[in-house]
This record gives structure tokens, C-alpha cells and sequence, in this order.
């Protein structure tokens, strides 16, 4: 629980459910941002040498599509998009 920054005596005064929430929460964060800053080309290249990347990518990708949609954030366009 130090990725939350929860002390053991907080760990034992929360009530269970709320504890629970907080670590699916953590994790939901940490797939949404887990690779942020990182484009195609990027994994392409780091793929090489770790072929796993190229799921992991993939998840955070659709990770990002389900959040954006559930906020209703639009796809930003740009150049290469319009080719």
C-alpha cells in the first residue's frame, strides 16, 4: 500500500470495500498511464528486443479509447490522421 501513500494504521482503520476500491483504482491509473510518452514508433523499435511490449501497448491503448469515450473526449486529429 506505499504506491497510496497509506500508513499501516490508515490500512487499519479503512473499512475493507473502500480499500479495495482504492487498489482497483491505483491499478486502473497505473494501465492508463503506463505508457504515456510513448508513440507507435517507439514501441515498434523497444519491441524488438521484448516482444510483450507490443500487448502491453495494445491494452493501453484500448485502456485510453474506453476512458476517453466514457468522458466523452474526442480523438484529436492530426496530419497523419488525415492521410
Amino acid at each position: 500500500m506505499h504506491e497510496l501513500g497509506m500508513s499501516w494504521s490508515e490500512i487499519k482503520s479503512t473499512p475493507r470495500y473502500e480499500l479495495e476500491a482504492l487498489i482497483q483504482a491505483f491499478y486502473a491509473y497505473k494501465a492508463y498511464h503506463s505508457m504515456d510518452g510513448y508513440d507507435d514508433e517507439d514501441v515498434s523499435e523497444m519491441a524488438k528486443n521484448k516482444p510483450k511490449i507490443r500487448q502491453q501497448y495494445q491494452n493501453y491503448l484500448q485502456t485510453q479509447r474506453k476512458y476517453n469515450e466514457m468522458v466523452g473526449q474526442k480523438k484529436k486529429n492530426t496530419f497523419r490522421d488525415l492521410r
